[in-house]
Protein backbone atom coordinates (compact mmCIF):
# COMPACT_ATOMS: atom_id res chain seq x y z
CA UNK A 1 0.00 0.00 0.00
CA UNK A 2 1.39 3.36 -1.05
CA UNK A 3 -0.88 5.48 1.17
CA UNK A 4 0.40 6.03 4.72
CA UNK A 5 -3.19 6.46 5.95
CA UNK A 6 -4.16 3.08 4.50
CA UNK A 7 -1.13 1.48 6.13
CA UNK A 8 -1.98 3.07 9.50
CA UNK A 9 -5.67 2.13 9.24
CA UNK A 10 -4.81 -1.46 8.46
CA UNK A 11 -2.05 -1.73 11.12
CA UNK A 12 0.72 -2.20 8.55
CA UNK A 13 2.71 0.41 10.48
CA UNK A 14 3.33 0.50 14.21
CA UNK A 15 0.20 2.04 15.72
CA UNK A 16 -1.55 2.15 19.08
CA UNK A 17 -5.07 0.94 18.27
CA UNK A 18 -7.72 1.83 20.81
CA UNK A 19 -10.76 0.74 18.80
CA UNK A 20 -11.41 -0.88 15.45
CA UNK A 21 -14.01 -2.74 13.48
CA UNK A 22 -14.20 -3.89 9.86
CA UNK A 23 -14.64 -0.28 8.62
CA UNK A 24 -12.47 1.97 10.79
CA UNK A 25 -9.35 1.94 12.91
CA UNK A 26 -8.88 4.41 15.78
CA UNK A 27 -5.29 5.07 16.79
CA UNK A 28 -3.52 7.39 19.17
CA UNK A 29 -1.98 10.37 17.37
CA UNK A 30 1.83 10.17 17.44
CA UNK A 31 2.03 13.95 17.99
CA UNK A 32 -0.94 14.57 20.32
CA UNK A 33 -2.37 17.90 21.41
CA UNK A 34 -3.38 16.13 24.64
CA UNK A 35 -3.06 12.63 26.04
CA UNK A 36 -5.76 10.55 24.38
CA UNK A 37 -5.78 12.52 21.08
CA UNK A 38 -7.15 9.96 18.63
CA UNK A 39 -7.30 9.63 14.86
CA UNK A 40 -10.18 7.79 13.25
CA UNK A 41 -9.24 6.38 9.84
CA UNK A 42 -11.39 4.39 7.43
CA UNK A 43 -9.73 1.13 6.43
CA UNK A 44 -10.75 1.72 2.80
CA UNK A 45 -8.98 4.60 1.04
CA UNK A 46 -10.83 7.91 0.93
CA UNK A 47 -9.20 11.30 0.51
CA UNK A 48 -11.84 13.82 1.56
CA UNK A 49 -15.09 14.02 3.48
CA UNK A 50 -17.12 14.29 0.26
CA UNK A 51 -15.58 11.01 -0.96
CA UNK A 52 -16.93 8.93 1.96
CA UNK A 53 -19.83 6.58 1.36
CA UNK A 54 -22.67 6.88 3.88
CA UNK A 55 -21.81 3.59 5.59
CA UNK A 56 -18.21 4.61 6.25
CA UNK A 57 -19.27 8.09 7.37
CA UNK A 58 -21.71 6.51 9.82
CA UNK A 59 -19.00 4.19 11.19
CA UNK A 60 -16.66 7.17 11.67
CA UNK A 61 -19.32 9.03 13.66
CA UNK A 62 -20.10 5.95 15.77
CA UNK A 63 -16.39 5.59 16.50
CA UNK A 64 -16.15 9.28 17.46
CA UNK A 65 -18.91 8.71 20.01
CA UNK A 66 -17.11 5.66 21.47
CA UNK A 67 -13.81 7.55 21.67
CA UNK A 68 -15.47 10.58 23.28
CA UNK A 69 -17.18 8.36 25.87
CA UNK A 70 -13.83 6.71 26.71
CA UNK A 71 -12.05 10.09 26.97
CA UNK A 72 -14.70 11.36 29.40
CA UNK A 73 -14.34 8.29 31.60
CA UNK A 74 -10.55 7.91 31.50
CA UNK A 75 -9.34 11.51 31.51
CA UNK A 76 -12.36 13.35 32.93
CA UNK A 77 -12.15 15.80 30.02
CA UNK A 78 -14.05 19.08 30.15
CA UNK A 79 -14.79 18.87 26.44
CA UNK A 80 -13.77 17.32 23.14
CA UNK A 81 -12.91 18.90 19.79
CA UNK A 82 -13.67 16.85 16.70
CA UNK A 83 -12.21 17.98 13.39
CA UNK A 84 -10.85 16.90 10.03
CA UNK A 85 -8.78 18.74 7.46
CA UNK A 86 -9.57 18.42 3.78
CA UNK A 87 -7.98 19.41 0.52
CA UNK A 88 -4.46 20.81 0.75
CA UNK A 89 -4.78 20.84 4.55
CA UNK A 90 -5.05 17.04 4.74
CA UNK A 91 -1.41 16.28 5.51
CA UNK A 92 -1.99 12.51 5.42
CA UNK A 93 -3.62 12.23 1.99
CA UNK A 94 -6.17 9.87 3.55
CA UNK A 95 -9.38 10.95 5.26
CA UNK A 96 -9.01 11.05 9.03
CA UNK A 97 -10.90 12.61 11.91
CA UNK A 98 -9.23 13.99 15.03
CA UNK A 99 -10.89 13.52 18.42
CA UNK A 100 -9.04 15.82 20.81
CA UNK A 101 -9.53 15.85 24.60
CA UNK A 102 -10.01 19.38 25.93
CA UNK A 103 -9.51 21.10 29.25
CA UNK A 104 -10.16 24.71 30.24
CA UNK A 105 -7.00 26.73 29.65
CA UNK A 106 -5.30 24.00 27.58
CA UNK A 107 -4.15 26.50 24.95
CA UNK A 108 -5.75 24.67 22.04
CA UNK A 109 -7.17 27.18 19.58
CA UNK A 110 -8.60 27.41 16.11
CA UNK A 111 -7.01 30.85 16.00
CA UNK A 112 -8.10 34.12 14.52
CA UNK A 113 -7.91 34.76 10.76
CA UNK A 114 -4.65 36.32 9.63
CA UNK A 115 -6.52 38.72 7.35
CA UNK A 116 -9.78 40.59 7.85
CA UNK A 117 -12.33 39.03 5.51
CA UNK A 118 -15.56 40.80 6.49
CA UNK A 119 -17.58 37.57 6.23
CA UNK A 120 -19.74 38.51 9.23
CA UNK A 121 -21.08 41.47 7.22
CA UNK A 122 -22.21 39.23 4.33
CA UNK A 123 -24.08 36.41 6.09
CA UNK A 124 -27.29 36.88 4.07
CA UNK A 125 -25.38 36.98 0.78
CA UNK A 126 -23.29 33.96 1.78
CA UNK A 127 -26.44 32.02 2.70
CA UNK A 128 -27.96 32.69 -0.73
CA UNK A 129 -24.76 31.53 -2.48
CA UNK A 130 -24.63 28.33 -0.44
CA UNK A 131 -28.31 27.52 -0.98
CA UNK A 132 -27.83 27.85 -4.75
CA UNK A 133 -24.31 26.71 -5.60
CA UNK A 134 -23.37 26.99 -9.27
Amino acid sequence: MECLGCRLANSLEEVHVIYENEHVCCILDVDPFQEGHTLILPKKHFTDLVDLDIGTATEIMKASQKITTALKKVFRVEGVSVCQNGGIFNDLGHYHMHVIPRFKGDGFSWGEPLFEHGAAMRLGETRKKMLNPK
